[in-house]
């Protein structure tokens, strides 16, 4: 795992207890130290660091909850070796994306602004319902904890996959929200609303194994979690 942040903490948390799978480390920015750490911190500053630490102790899938720009330096050396890579970061760029797509040729590659299984299941009932009423007006509201500075990139994915301006997002940042994100379709004498809350981070962490689950078996490609998602619920509609 890569990123031990306040996300990354409960993710390792999660993945430290799922009898599934085994944490082998986590990969953190600088040297610390942690006696809770659910894994041993390691740190592998470029690219050289992080290909010797996978021959080293090697692993069959890399979860990132790190920063945007660190699959620029992990993401060759995983690729090169075979290993699973899953990236939570919210905001990854024209060039960061590029190298994703670039690495699936070789490995099985996941970039997810938001990895909760709720979420994804609100992304598809979203665009289903704007399928079936084009017409209607749409809005988005998100709300995050008060440090969180930039638009919430689980709310530009709905908006991006709505086909909605990057206006129509409004935004809220209160003490105490972990994450809200709510979709509001106004018909003529009705009003729906698609709501998701994040009640705690470690909500992120059953999306991680989640999405090692939905990835397992699967040949190099790049997805996505909503994508894989929709599959699967469309494969239990139809069974």
């Amino acid at each position: 795992m890569i990123g031990y942040g306040k996300a990354g903490k409960a993710v390792a948390a999660v993945l430290a207890r799922d009898a599934g799978v085994q944490l082998r480390w986590i990969l953190c920015r600088s040297a610390r130290q942690d006696e809770d750490a659910p894994a041993p911190l390691r740190v592998a500053p470029d690219e050289c660091a992080i290909a010797a630490l996978l021959d080293a102790e090697p692993v069959d899938a890399i979860v990132d909850f790190s920063a945007p720009d660190s699959i620029l330096v992990y993401g060759r050396a995983a690729a090169a070796r075979g290993v699973a890579i899953v990236s939570a970061n919210s905001a990854h760029d024209g060039a960061q994306l590029a190298l994703a797509r670039e690495l699936a040729g070789r490995t099985r590659v996941m970039c997810s602004p938001n990895i909760t299984v709720g979420i994804n299941f609100l992304l598809f009932a979203a665009r289903a319902l704007r399928k079936l009423a084009p017409q209607v007006d749409v809005a988005i509201v998100e709300e995050h904890f008060r440090d969180k500075s930039e638009v919430s990139g689980t709310a530009r994915r709905l908006a991006d996959a709505l086909d909605l301006p990057e206006d129509a997002i409004s935004s809220l940042r209160l003490g105490g929200v972990v994450g809200h994100h709510q979709v509001v379709f106004g018909f003529p004498f009705q009003t729906v609303r698609l709501v998701h809350d994040s009640i705690s981070r470690e909500a992120f962490g059953t999306g991680a194994l989640f999405a090692l689950g939905l990835l397992d078996g699967l040949p190099p490609g790049f997805y996505t979690m909503d994508a894989l998602l929709t599959q699967r619920v469309l494969g239990q509609l139809a069974a």
